[in-house]
């Protein structure tokens, strides 16, 4: 489904003492990258506030004045986008993630825009049942007629709430069930705690590895396991430094396959299951006769 995005990153993070919020680092990486990268399939995505290195590219634009508020910087988000479908999203939001993005564009629609019972637009809902606008998809036309009427109505959008925004349109919720995509980073307390969580053991191995794919630039799926199985293996069956010379023998591998035309993660998978059978078959020979093989008489 082709939309946009506008991620609003210019907030006062007074609750944080005036820090730059969206430079702070969960997981190694800054909130706004990663909220960025649950986003990387937008055909645009426009960031509202201060440019700053980031680790795809983006469009950049500013309310007018500086510090109006999130409608105001909303509209001028908007302005820099063309898609039907739009998301909207806050720049503190670690663990945000494609999953969620994709149900809540699929529950804003744009079949049937127009009618009296179609939605223009879905909100997430965090567990406690509080809804989250800037955790959102919308459809781009009744966003920018609400606000050119908000306009007309108060002379300007300065200071206006999102509350004033969303009230006049017909949106559907998404319930958030793991209680992680709404979790935000407001106080110093939010990014300890969202610092810790992404180390809890069930959750570090796909952080790590989200975030290392994010760092080097690729986007392959991981079977998780099967390299793991790899370099169980190769630790067992050969020697313990072998572990991680054969995972990155794999992965160069796959990328030879890939540049050649093969899917990425069939090459992966191919290569990790000839690796993980040439270690057996070393550790076979440790052990004796080999499969399909005889002693002398």
């Amino acid at each position: 489904m082709s939309y946009d995005a506008i991620v609003l990153a210019g907030g006062a993070a007074r609750r944080l003492g005036g820090a730059d919020k969206p430079g702070l680092r969960v997981g190694g990486r800054t909130l706004l990258d990663r909220v960025l990268g649950a986003c990387a399939d937008a055909a645009a995505t426009v960031v509202v506030g201060s440019r700053r290195p980031t680790a795809r590219p983006v469009h950049w634009a500013r309310e007018d004045p500086p510090g109006a508020g999130p409608v105001a910087a909303l509209d001028a988000g908007l302005r820099q986008t063309t898609a039907e479908l739009v998301l909207v999203l806050s720049a503190d939001l670690p663990f945000l993630d494609r999953a969620t993005v994709r149900t809540l564009l699929a529950a804003a629609g744009t079949e049937g825009a127009g009618s009296q019972e179609d939605p223009e637009g879905a909100l997430l809902r965090d567990r406690t049942g509080r809804d989250q606008p800037l955790v959102a998809a919308y459809r781009a036309e009744p966003l920018r007629r609400e606000i050119a009427l908000l306009a007309a109505e108060h002379g300007t959008l300065f200071g206006l709430p999102l509350r004033a925004l969303t009230a006049e349109l017909r949106l559907t919720h998404v319930t958030d069930t793991q209680s992680l995509a709404s979790f935000d980073c407001d106080t110093w307390e939010d990014l300890a705690s969202a610092r810790a969580r992404i180390r809890e053991h069930g959750n570090v191995l796909d952080q790590w590895i989200t975030a290392a794919k994010a760092e080097l630039g690729i986007d392959v799926d991981v079977d998780t396991k099967a390299l793991l199985d790899l370099a169980r293996d190769a630790a067992h069956g050969v020697a313990r430094p072998a572990a991680p010379l054969t995972t990155f023998l794999v992965g160069y591998a796959a990328a030879r396959a890939e540049a050649a035309g093969a899917d990425p993660a069939a090459a992966v998978a191919e290569a990790s299951r000839k690796a993980a059978d040439l270690a057996l078959r070393w550790a076979a020979e440790a052990g004796g006769a080999g499969a399909g093989e005889s002693t002398p008489g």
